[in-house]
């Protein structure tokens, strides 16, 4: 590897990382996990000799290569590089990440750009979900400067629009992987779902805290972070997880009543550490438990009447709007979101 691996270093949303063509690692996982740990640093804090950003928003990897399942332009899978730990986890989905997928395809010509706007069908390996990104472009090539904007994202950027498909129990199974809206561990109502990331939605009053922390705040408080992790760890296997204790989900949920227009408010914890916003399908999962009758997100929720609906999530930073659609019986059909892209760098990184 001395004459470095091709890379494109990319922001995806509220999370950046670096994006790599599929034939430029090595095929076999422990191979490759262990060349990606010396390229972000890890296992260090501060990621000092490595690219990674010392958070685990900026410790992530997306591989993509042309697809041959029908219907599908390219596969994704999405790889967390945990910053201060030998571990490399493919638990999960990331929609931030994802959001970066269809430009680098474009880039890399696994997609011809058509002019205007290219719809790219993403299949995501984590999951096997299926997700439509529509891609600005111009000239062959995407389009990066818009008028778009996300929290959490200084500036605006070019609209990639994400629409999901049948993203219920897309890692526990089901969309309530024990069948009941609420259970109860140590003590605390709960409800746990997966609508694209599997998720433990609790009231955040439920555990000593407010829900309207910051995030350097609630990062302080090792009593509600205990309280917090004592229930992952005992749901693990409840929503057919498993042992959790070295996996990144669930994502731990902090929920209370919006404050700023949204339908809700909630701290999302990563699970360690609080997020700075939350992540795509968490924010995916948690609009979903809103409309679920019985939920605990339901009764603090602020749901407008209809069948397409715009929630928007409070999170530390700011909102996240997904739009849900329901059929006739209210059961959640499809989900979506706004993302937005920047490349940052396109060369070769030295392991």
């Amino acid at each position: 590897m001395s004459d470095g691996i091709r890379c494109m270093w990319m922001r995806g949303g509220t999370s950046k990382g670096g994006y790599f063509l599929k034939e430029d690692l090595p095929e076999d996982p422990a191979r490759r996990d262990a060349i990606l740990l010396r390229i972000m640093g890890s296992p260090d804090p501060r990621q000092i000799d490595g690219m990674g950003g010392a958070d685990p928003l900026t410790s992530k990897v997306a591989i993509v290569s042309k697809s041959s399942r029908p219907g599908i332009d390219v596969d994704y899978l999405f790889l967390q590089v945990f910053v201060d730990q030998v571990l490399v986890s493919d638990a999960q989905n990331c929609g931030n990440i994802l959001a970066g997928v269809g430009p680098f395809a474009i880039e890399r010509g696994l997609v011809d750009a058509g002019e205007g706007t290219t719809s790219i069908a993403i299949h995501m390996v984590n999951t096997g979900q299926t997700t439509h990104a529509h891609v600005s472009c111009q000239n062959g090539k995407p389009v990066y400067t818009g008028e778009a904007k996300i929290d959490g994202v200084p500036g605006s950027a070019a609209a990639i629009p994400l629409e999901f498909e049948e993203t219920a129990g897309s890692s526990c199974g089901a969309l309530l992987p024990t069948g009941n809206v609420q259970d109860v561990v140590d003590g605390v109502p709960v409800t746990l779902i997966d609508n694209g990331m599997p998720c433990v939605i609790l009231k955040a009053e439920d555990v000593g805290a407010t829900g309207y922390e910051s995030r350097e705040e609630l990062d302080t408080r090792d009593d509600v972070k205990a309280k917090v992790e004592a229930i992952r760890l005992k749901v693990g296997t409840m929503m057919n997880l498993g042992d959790v204790s070295q996996k990144s989900v669930p994502k731990m949920m902090l929920v209370a009543p919006p404050r700023a227009g949204g339908a809700i408010s909630l701290r999302s914890l990563i699970p360690h550490r609080v997020h700075v916003s939350i992540g795509v399908f968490g924010a995916v999962s948690v609009a979903t438990a809103c409309l679920v009758k019985g939920s605990v997100a339901a009764p603090l929720a602020h749901v407008p009447e209809g069948q397409q609906l715009n929630l928007s999530i409070e999170h530390a930073s700011g909102k996240m709007g997904c739009v849900v659609t329901l059929d006739n019986e209210g059961e959640v059909l499809r989900a979506g979101l706004l993302r937005t892209a920047s490349k940052l760098m396109d060369g070769v990184v030295f392991p």
